[in-house]
């Protein structure tokens, strides 16, 4: 199919061609990796750099700028010493659903690890949030998500010891929270804000979740009611750039 100026919807502008028509050589490098991917399909082996630099005949400088922005597009990953065609990124709604049925609903099995689980008086931005008084208890869970047990995200979420009093004795930190309170608790989910920005990894957060402190990030502050309109939970999501992309439906 023929599209106008020869651009598929939702591909770079001209291919990423400048308006003078000079292409930088890591790109024609890139574009060439990208053509070799796709004869490999999901999971196989690229072969090493020396051997990708003399079949294009660059610098192995300037194949490793190809090569980064592939990682950083999620189009590659590592695996053990070597380096492997990643499969597309996860496609996580802007919605009320929970992490564990957008990851499902992709076919891929989601999970979680469980970082900490702590109970601390409320400061008073969180008390705000949560309409608590300050110094009221609340839980911290902070956890790693999985998708078919790769690393991709660290989420923390805050909710009131009285919402959930038994958050650390009868929650499996593995499952999913949401399922937790709705079956458990008889708790809905009415509303949330949601605000994404990109950042940059803690060193922290990048040893956690097992990627470089330079991969972008999708940070995602969400603020969850009720169905009465209480507020319930303060969610920090942080997903990796490489993996994950976010969608949303908008309606007239």
């Amino acid at each position: 199919m023929d599209y106008p100026n020869g651009q598929e919807p939702g591909a770079p502008i001209r291919s990423g061609i400048p308006e003078h028509g000079r292409i930088p050589k890591y790109y024609a490098a890139k574009v060439r990796i990208e053509a070799l991917l796709a004869e490999l399909g999901e999971g196989e082996a690229l072969p090493t750099e020396r051997d990708l630099a003399l079949r294009f005949e660059v610098s192995r400088e300037t194949l490793r700028l190809a090569l980064r922005e592939l990682h950083l597009e999620g189009r590659l990953r590592r695996l053990g010493r070597g380096t492997v065609v990643a499969g597309p990124k996860l496609e996580q709604p802007l919605s009320l659903a929970s992490y564990t049925e957008g990851v499902r609903k992709q076919g891929r099995r989601p999970g979680r690890h469980l970082v900490g689980l702590d109970r601390f008086p409320a400061p008073t931005k969180l008390a705000g949030e949560l309409s608590l008084q300050v110094g009221d208890p609340v839980w911290h869970l902070e956890r790693v998500l999985l998708a078919d047990e790769e690393r991709v995200g660290l989420e923390s979420t805050y909710v009131s010891v009285a919402r959930v009093p038994r958050l650390d004795t009868e929650f499996a930190p593995d499952s999913s929270f949401y399922a937790y309170l709705h079956e458990h608790l008889g708790i809905g989910f009415g509303t949330a804000d949601e605000r994404l920005e990109t950042v940059l990894a803690t060193p922290r957060e990048a040893l956690l979740i097992g990627t470089p402190g330079a991969l972008p990030m999708l940070l995602i502050h969400r603020l969850s009611r009720d169905t009465r309109g209480v507020p319930l939970e303060r969610v920090r999501s942080l997903y990796r750039g490489d993996r994950f992309s976010f969608t949303t439906h908008l309606g007239g």
